[in-house]
């Protein structure tokens, strides 16, 4: 076989780039509109007054913007900067090389610039069929350049012998489809919406009148956080969210060199719900939509932060997830984390508002923090047999916390245990079992266990000797016809009198009747799996335990018709099951159907004998 040197070498060929579906890509895939413009001739204002920054450090950064109008015609557009400029060799090389940035300095990649990816004036394009540069460079002696830029994928270049200062001027002549970009309402709007919180002056100039467009990040104006401090933040909040919060919480992280704040919403929220919070980069408006930067269980706040230090995706709106983005949220997260706890020592009464309010959210934060578990428990609230209550209330009672795995098994037990005066908790809502699982970590001396419907009948009272001889007969035919059910049968008394029967079954049936229930559906192949993957379980039963104190049982005892009480036996079966929420499978639809139309033919057969 020939060596790759044997083997005549392949003549190498350019990519040919298409400038129109470029801009298309960046308008309808990387970009989330075509106003993304403003912030992208922001970005590289502000990079290009940092680069100059860093040759003259005394240097004061402006960004002037105005709109001129000229006749019926499309408005032109004017954004100026004082910034470092480019030379002619660098507009070459950096304006018409798409993908490459120019970082405005010898520095590569400063950190703190901006922009990354070279690609933030073909956004211009996205507004305007032509973008006119005018640039004169602060680090070298030379004059000032025209580059003049066209959707076609053409540019120009050349000098310009008028007086220019150092920094650049483009002008964008409005897209008539996209003139409203270029009104003065709408482009106020924009410049505050993305750079309000830049650290250089930008001027919107209309006319005489000028519009300074700064602010500084409320959350950076206070020391403390003393009363007036937070009302003054909840404003803010309100204002940027459109909606009031409970309170706000300052957030700081090294590793994101981010600060910011956070608002506590005053409604619960869905565990799958996350928020959508504001992010800034370097002060720049990043996104309104970030939902990844806090950890998962701090759905209760809405944030608006600032980030230094992570590194931007290629349309600005987005942090990649990288090593140093996973430690800042960690560092956030102990910031919520740490208001939380100092809450729980200094105000008591606002944590159990709050605990109220968000604590399916404290529940997942406490499942991750021995610490969180142990102060925030107490404060739960919890649903059980004998209403809701708080986990701290329920356990000054008790010391063996009985739980119902599951919603379904509770609304199945808890009346009945409710009558027993026994205490179930319920367990069945999001992390409630694993809440109550790791509960013996931080409290020893606690005992839980699952309790089902099984449990309770433990619970119920046995009868007397005489009263088992009376439905002795009774229990035996009942044994014989729920056989083919796999489910037994006993009677003891138990409350409420008015309910004839309760259905206990355990997890291993529960499974098996699963698997049946799948069966009746699946193909000989996948029943053959089932087959196999149910034999390991082995053979287990229910039980249906009937209630001696209930009227309607004791005189279904003493029918002597076998075929009456055959009938009525299934019938109780089936209605336990339903009460029970258990799903009937083809056997138990058919003793439901065969019950009604025996009821109805009985009822049609009384009234035909009374005739």
């Amino acid at each position: 076989m020939n060596s790759s040197s044997d083997q005549p070498s392949a003549e190498r060929e350019r990519f040919q780039v298409d400038l129109s579906g470029i801009i298309d890509l960046l308008s309808n895939h990387l970009y989330s509109g075509p106003r993304v413009f403003v912030r992208e001739l922001l970005q590289n204002g502000v990079d290009a007054i940092r680069a100059r920054s860093r040759l003259e450090p005394e240097h004061v950064g402006r960004i002037r913007i105005e709109v001129v109008r000229s006749g019926n015609g499309p408005p032109t557009l004017i954004f100026e900067d004082n910034g470092v400029g480019l030379t002619e060799e660098e507009a070459h090389r950096f304006l018409a090389t798409i993908g490459q940035s120019s970082k405005r300095g010898d520095v590569e990649r400063p950190d703190d610039f901006i922009g990354q990816f070279g690609i933030g004036l073909l956004s211009c394009f996205l507004v305007s069929d032509e973008i006119v540069l005018i640039t004169r460079s602060a680090r070298e002696e030379g004059p000032a350049i025209q580059w003049r830029g066209r959707t076609d994928g053409t540019y120009s270049v050349e000098r310009v012998q008028s007086d220019v200062a150092p920094g650049c001027q483009v002008f964008l002549r409005a897209r008539e489809a996209d003139s409203e970009y270029f009104q003065l309402g709408r482009l106020r709007g924009l410049l505050s919406h993305y750079g309000a919180y830049l650290p250089c002056e930008i001027r919107l100039c209309d006319g005489d009148i000028t519009h300074r467009i700064e602010r500084t990040p409320p959350w950076r104006e206070y020391d403390g956080m003393r009363p007036a401090e937070r009302e003054s933040l909840l404003t803010y909040g309100r204002e940027t969210f459109d909606t009031e919060f409970l309170d706000a919480i300052p957030l700081k992280s090294q590793q994101g060199g981010i600060d910011g704040v956070a608002f506590v919403l005053r409604e619960s929220t869905n565990v799958v719900g996350k928020q959508a919070h504001r992010v800034y980069l370097k002060n720049m408006l990043l996104s309104e939509r970030t939902q990844s930067l806090l950890p998962e269980w701090a759905f209760f706040v809405r944030c608006v932060i600032n980030a230094n230090n992570l590194r931007p995706t290629a349309s600005r709106e987005a942090f990649y997830e990288d090593d140093r983005f996973h430690a800042a949220r960690d560092e956030l997260g102990q910031c919520l984390r740490g208001y939380l706890v100092d809450m729980a020592h200094r105000d008591p009464q606002r944590l159990e508002q709050l605990v109220g309010m968000h604590h399916v959210a404290i529940k997942a934060l406490s499942l991750e923090d021995d610490e969180c578990l142990r102060l925030f428990a107490p404060w739960l609230p919890v649903e059980t047999s004998l209403g809701d209550t708080t986990l701290g209330e329920f356990l000054k009672e008790q010391r063996v916390l009985r739980y119902a795995p599951s919603l379904d098994q509770f609304r199945q037990i808890s009346q009945v245990a409710a009558a027993q005066s026994v205490p179930v908790l319920n367990a069945g809502y999001v992390y409630d079992r694993e809440i109550l699982e790791r509960l013996p970590e931080v409290f020893p001396d606690l005992q839980i266990e699952p309790f089902d419907a099984e449990s309770l009948t433990e619970q119920f009272e046995e009868l007397t000797l005489d009263e088992r001889d009376e439905v002795f007969d009774f229990v035996r035919l009942a044994e014989v016809v729920l056989q083919p059910y796999h489910c037994g049968v006993e009677i003891r008394k138990f409350r409420p009198v008015e309910l004839p029967m309760l259905y206990a079954s355990h997890s291993a049936y529960d499974f098996l009747r699963s698997v049946e229930q799948t069966k009746e559906v699946a193909d000989p192949l996948w029943s053959g799996v089932l087959d196999a993957v149910s034999a390991d379980v082995g053979d287990s039963q229910a039980r249906l335990c009937l209630n001696y104190a209930n009227n309607l049982v004791r005189r279904l005892a003493a029918v002597e018709d076998r075929e009456a009480r055959r009938r009525c036996i299934e019938m109780l079966y089936v209605q336990a099951l339903l009460l029970g929420r258990h799903p009937l499978n083809r056997r138990e639809m058919r003793l439901l159907n065969e019950g009604l139309l025996g009821l109805i033919h009985w009822a049609i057969d009384a009234h035909d004998g009374k005739s």
